[in-house]
């Protein structure tokens, strides 16, 4: 009998590595902004300036600052939180003058004259609308929240003036019956007005005039 060779079985290929699927990139939380923000606060800044609270729509707002309504809200919020913030803009790059006054000045006297010639220069620089924004902006404001919130930035300076020349009659630089209140007040109404006036087409030198006698009348010690 003949002995049979023993079957072999063949070996089986080794068993293919399951398919791995690449992970899914992860999706960009937004599309990224296309446009310089502090750009177009600035634009904003002098539409609001310009036109007013009121008066200044949402659609202007995007055309000047050359965004659409979607990118404005996403970036700045609503109307009012956007003028909030150009407020405080403004402050920072155009209304600064009266705050450095008052604080780099030895007297509320030398204090009031410089920030009356300066307002001078700055309500009428042919390189922005002419006046101030925080006045002129309450024009015809009929929005209870910007409107108070405008009022108490007004106030705010009023307050200021007042206290430096608290200053000025505790160290002797003034009587002590001056009436820092009224002092402060006329202050006030005196670069107010000549916010209104430089929007009327008054020029720097004829405003420059007014801060001049405006200081004849200041008190002296």
């Amino acid at each position: 009998m003949v002995n049979e060779e023993p079957l072999t079985r063949e070996k089986s290929a080794p068993a293919a590595a399951p398919a791995t699927t690449a992970a899914p990139a992860p999706k960009p939380r937004g599309r990224p902004r296309s446009f310089d923000r502090e750009t177009a606060l600035e634009q904003a800044v002098l539409a609001f300036w310009e036109h007013g609270y009121e008066a200044t729509c949402v659609s202007d707002l995007t055309r000047v600052m050359g965004i659409g309504a979607p990118s404005l809200y996403a970036a700045f919020g609503d109307k009012q939180s956007l003028f909030a913030e150009v407020v405080q803009a403004y402050g920072v790059k155009h209304g600064a003058f009266g705050d450095r006054a008052l604080a780099e000045e030895p007297t509320a006297r030398a204090a009031i004259g410089r920030m009356l010639k300066e307002a001078a220069a700055e309500y009428t620089d042919p390189g922005h609308p002419h006046g101030c924004l925080v006045i002129h902006a309450a024009t015809n404001c009929t929005t209870p929240e910007v409107e108070a919130s405008l009022r108490e930035r007004r106030n705010a300076n009023i307050a200021a003036f007042e206290s430096r020349v608290e200053e000025d009659v505790a160290a002797g630089e003034l009587s002590a019956g001056t009436d820092a209140a009224a002092l402060a007040r006329y202050a006030g109404a005196i670069l107010q007005g000549m916010s209104q006036q430089a929007r009327d087409g008054a020029s720097r030198e004829e405003l420059e005039a007014v801060a001049e006698i405006a200081m004849e009348f200041w008190p002296r010690t």
